[in-house]
């Protein structure tokens, strides 16, 4: 399926790197066919649905490459998924397909807004469910909108706290004792009067093994719940398109619950969609010496890429003498080459945690060298901020069959002023 941002960019790093504006987000073209084709595959194979998590990626001057329903469109995935009427109307505008949407709580204003362009809305409580059904029922378009229950099976599969939907504190889906109560009231069958569908969502950046064990909880709570229902949904954080993934087994956890249950299944990653797909570019602008060297760049972990600081994680870097350079504390001081240069990266912000971690490089950093951070399309761009003013890192598109660069867009002081007042 040709070559890739990555095998490029490895060929020569400096000449690679230099061709673009720092900082900027690239986006590689290549991979994100490479990805949609493993999904594709997926659908193919099970007759699921996938649908593209606006959360994690929405860079829509690259939904051709993605979406089945634009004109023209070359791409496979049958729609988006929401979690505001501002996502919704994106999908609606600039993907086409189903648009589906899901958020904690909703306002009226978000729901005058939201059944303008959904074709399925879960709701994330009998609550607001019950509030809200009569304005989705009376709407112009409330024939065609499928409603449904995210419902939280209270299995956790996370490793990280604040990414786990079913850690203990969740607020996200309706618990099996709430089920329980509606019918101890007696109101159960009115309460799923209108529903149509569950949603769960259980992963995050994580494989088919841990599906199947969501599975085995979610059918033994909520399966009998699901008899004359039309749909489930999968949620996100599967990583299908990561090179270990057991597609198999995936498949096998479709097909147990489309047999079983008569439904059609949807699944909306995030990540798997633009995984590996993109690289942020950032220059170094000074080396000061502090209890290490540490790299000063002109980018930002707290304004360009707050997952580093959030998650925590630190990202792989490609430096002047290429991917060897991304290695660290956790290989014992030393890259690939036996060098033993190891300084701190860190931001320009001026927060005194906007660091992105240590890395060992085959030789100083000095200013003006450009490094690339793995792995930046999914989240990353979308949680961009204009923190101390810092100028958005520009976008761009890279073609790896043509060596194409097309530069998507580039930010100045009005993106900084106009977001304010």
């Amino acid at each position: 399926m040709g070559t890739l941002l990555l095998d490029r960019l490895l060929a020569d790093p400096p000449a690679f790197l230099s061709r673009f504006p720092s900082p900027s987000f690239v986006v590689d073209e290549g991979k994100l066919r490479r990805n949609a084709a493993i999904l594709d595959s997926v659908q193919h194979r099970t007759g699921a649905k996938i649908l593209l998590a606006l959360k994690g990626f929405a860079m829509w001057d690259v939904f051709p490459l993605l979406s089945r329903a634009l004109e023209g469109g070359q791409g496979p995935l049958h729609g988006c998924c929401a979690s505001s009427p501002d996502e919704a109307r994106l999908a609606r505008e600039m993907f086409g397909g189903e648009v589906h949407a899901f958020a904690a709580g909703y306002s009226e204003n978000d729901m005058l807004a939201l059944v303008r362009d959904v074709d399925h809305l879960v709701f994330n409580s009998f609550a607001q469910w019950r509030r809200f059904r009569e304005t989705v029922r009376t709407s112009p378009r409330g024939a065609t909108i499928a409603c449904g229950l995210r419902v939280n099976p209270e299995h956790s599969e996370g490793a990280v706290p604040i990414y786990d939907p079913c850690s203990p504190e969740s607020r996200l889906g309706i618990r099996l004792s709430a089920f329980e109560e509606e019918e101890r009231q007696g109101r159960l069958e009115e309460a799923l009067e209108g529903v149509s569908g569950l949603h769960f969502h259980t992963l995050c950046e994580q494989g088919a093994d841990a599906l199947s064990r969501t599975l085995d909880v979610f059918e033994e709570k909520f399966g009998r719940f699901l008899t004359g229902m039309r749909w489930v949904n999968f949620g996100g954080g599967h990583h299908i398109t990561r090179e270990d993934y057991d597609l198999d087994l995936l498949c096998t956890c479709i097909a147990r619950v489309r047999d079983r249950y008569g439904v059609q299944v949807y699944l909306e990653p995030g990540e798997a969609v633009a995984l590996n797909a993109g690289i942020l570019i950032s220059t170094v602008l000074d080396v000061v010496n502090a209890d290490m060297p540490v790299a000063i760049l002109d980018t930002s972990a707290a304004a360009h890429m707050p997952d580093v600081l959030e998650m925590p994680y630190r990202p792989a870097v490609i430096g002047p003498a290429g991917l060897e350079n991304a290695s660290g504390p956790e290989a014992s001081g030393s890259n690939a080459s036996g060098a033993t240069w190891t300084c701190r990266l860190a931001g320009k912000s001026c927060l005194a945690g906007d660091a992105i971690g240590e890395y060992t490089f085959a030789r100083p950093l000095v200013p003006g060298d450009r490094l690339a951070f793995l792995d930046m399309a999914i989240y990353s761009m979308v949680k961009t901020t204009t923190f101390n003013g810092l100028r958005l890192p520009s976008i761009a598109r890279y073609n790896p069959d043509t060596d194409e660069i097309r530069l998507v867009k580039q930010f100045g002081y009005n993106d900084f002023k106009n977001r304010l007042s």
